[in-house]
């Protein structure tokens, strides 16, 4: 697809060195009429599908799927609603293939989606796949995880700096098709946005072995596409123990937008 004029984006999926399947899923997507677009800007997503090779792809392709088809397809104009509408689909969905598919029960998936509308970003996201805004060539952290090892740093029993070695750091307390509801975290109001700043979407293929100071230098320092292959090589180069999804989105000049 064309993608318009106001941001550089590169993205990239990799099955990692211990996998035999990859399960993680990624979209981008924006309307095709230029009305549409200026009402609802663009939709970039990364979904982290679990239950076994078969039921986490499904999972996060259901849930990527879903995102899109809400945010394209969809009557909400407000960017928060229709992210939280696409996780309402996805979780749905999720259940009910599960429902008719009982070998497949247990299957889940993380999900964390972005709006881009002009200079205004909002987000949602359920799990712990990440979003980070590297801005002068300083990273920020905008999701938080939803998992156990999230609430002992949450908690004050874990440190920050610890999180990403815990043992326990991959057991979520929250995913699209696990629960009777869906636990949605996000901005509900829009996040200005300035000329060069970079939005990275990844899976915990990549976060858990790379840490946000080599993320923020890779993003900062090198165009988005060269940024996703140098990511990637470098999770593969410390064993590469799960699937590897980020997008890059660069904002670029405002006239732009």
């Amino acid at each position: 697809m064309n993608i318009r004029p106001g941001i550089e984006l590169a993205n990239l999926s990799d099955i990692g060195c211990q996998r035999t399947e990859n399960e993680d899923y990624y979209c981008y997507a924006e309307p095709e009429a230029d009305e549409d677009f200026q009402k609802k800007g663009r939709l970039a997503v990364v979904a982290d599908g679990m239950g076994g090779h078969e039921g986490g792809q499904v999972a996060s392709g259901i849930a990527v799927d879903k995102m899109r088809q809400a945010f394209l397809n969809g009557s909400a104009e407000d960017p928060h609603e229709a992210l939280l509408a696409g996780l309402q689909d996805a979780q749905a969905a999720i259940k009910e293939y599960a429902r008719e598919n009982p070998e497949l029960s247990g299957m889940g998936t993380t999900c964390t989606a972005l709006v881009l509308r002009g200079r205004q970003l909002y987000f949602a996201h359920v799990g712990d796949s990440r979003l980070y805004l590297v801005r002068n060539a300083r990273i920020l952290r905008l999701t938080r995880d939803h998992s156990y090892v999230g609430r002992l740093v949450e908690s004050g029993i874990v440190r920050a700096e610890d999180a990403e070695k815990h043992p326990q750091r991959h057991i979520l307390t929250a995913a699209l098709g696990a629960g009777r509801d869906v636990a949605v975290d996000g901005a509900e109001h829009g996040v200005a946005l300035l000329d060069g700043d970079d939005l990275l979407l990844c899976t915990d293929g990549l976060w858990s072995v790379v840490t946000e100071e080599e993320l923020e230098t890779a993003v900062s320092g090198n165009a988005p596409a060269e940024c996703c292959a140098a990511l990637v090589k470098l999770a593969r180069q410390r064993g590469g123990t799960d699937n590897i999804t980020l997008q890059v989105l660069r904002v670029g000049p405002e006239s732009q937008a």
